[in-house]
């Protein structure tokens, strides 16, 4: 059977799934709240059971191919998913299935992958959603997307990544969901769009260090101990939650001119509250050259940074599908070293 996975983008609320499971250890925190949609690129993958292993071709965006060949038991695929690296992911997913489900092997063929990895689109939570949804489809397990997802998540927490539970949101494909994050509990809630909406992504082309980010803000959790901590936890908490819910009101408005003012002041908050805790990697001079980049300016309605933010990876809404067009050839143009995808959200039939 075939099976497609997209990335995930998180459109408002970055850092606030796992800001808001510190309210395990401090109530008094603030709930996180994430805004997040589907990419149109993903992991497209041919899949059959196989009696006794588990075999993982993997084809990254390059087009390079690589095989994963291990024997379907416990011990074999949790000592690959405490390697890390790419295939320790599969693995830990194919180890939860096999500790909680009398299945088989399985071999996966992901013939090709259009998303770019290590961008802030969820590349790693993708192959986790691929390898969960194989098993399920092809062992008539009767999940739904949410246990899916668990499946997932668990499976990548079983390798040394810590990912926050928003990732694995793309398993509801490129429908836009709303996430709310308080302590161990997630909710869900499906988002309807009325019109289609125009963004592009930007791979800046530069470099940033995600653990670094991530090492130096959840020093400031759970309880704040001077000034920098306590606007860390403002904005991840009140700042963000009031932006992510006017973003959720707009978009189910098709209101994107009041998407794109959001997301200008998303970012100006975000470069308030959060570059004092990281500012090695959160002043990021290439994302704000890009976002204040007079040329684009006409297309677009607002950007701001993607994932842990800081010089990785740009969002744009913009104007129209013409729009979308003209920035990608500006940017790529004027800044050879960046590249661009399309992101559509298409109106909810």
């Amino acid at each position: 059977m075939h099976i497609f996975v997209p990335g995930r983008l998180c459109l408002f609320g970055e850092h606030s799934d796992w800001a808001g499971g510190y309210r395990r250890l401090n109530p008094k925190l603030e709930v996180g709240y994430t805004l997040l949609v589907g990419t149109n690129q993903g992991l497209s993958a041919h899949v059959q059971p196989h009696p006794t292993q588990f075999i993982l071709h993997t084809c990254v965006s390059d087009g390079t191919r690589q095989t994963l060949i291990l024997p379907m038991e416990k011990e074999a695929l949790l000592t690959e998913a405490k390697k890390g690296g790419f295939f320790s992911y599969a693995a830990g997913v194919a180890y939860q299935f096999l500790a909680e489900f009398a299945v088989g092997g399985l071999e996966i063929d992901n013939f090709l992958t259009d998303l770019p990895l290590k961008k802030g689109l969820s590349s790693s939570a993708a192959i986790c959603v691929l390898v969960a949804r194989s098993f399920n489809q092809v062992y008539d397990l009767n999940m739904t997307l949410r246990q899916e997802m668990e499946f997932a998540y668990l499976g990548e927490i079983t390798t040394p990544s810590r990912c926050g539970r928003m990732d694995q949101a793309c398993a509801y494909g490129n429908r836009p969901i709303a996430m709310i994050f308080d302590g161990s509990y997630t909710d869900l809630i499906e988002l309807k769009v009325p019109k289609n909406l125009f963004f592009v992504i930007v791979d800046l082309g530069a470099s940033k260090n995600t653990q670094k980010i991530l090492t130096q803000l959840n020093e400031c959790y759970p309880f704040a101990t001077n000034e920098v901590q306590t606007n860390v936890q403002k904005y991840l908490g009140s700042i963000s939650y009031q932006i992510t819910q006017a973003a959720v009101d707009a978009l189910q408005k098709g209101d994107a001119e009041q998407i794109g003012l959001l997301m200008k002041q998303a970012q100006g908050e975000f470069d308030i509250h959060l570059m004092p805790a990281c500012p090695e990697e959160l002043t990021a001079p290439v994302l704000h050259q890009l976002l204040e980049y007079e040329p684009i300016q006409p297309y677009i309605f607002g950007g701001k940074g993607v994932g842990s933010q800081g010089d990785g990876t740009a969002q744009f809404l913009v104007k129209d599908e013409e729009s979308q067009q003209k920035v990608i050839e500006i940017i790529e143009y004027n800044f050879p070293q960046m590249q661009s995808l399309k992101l559509t959200i298409y109106a909810t039939k």
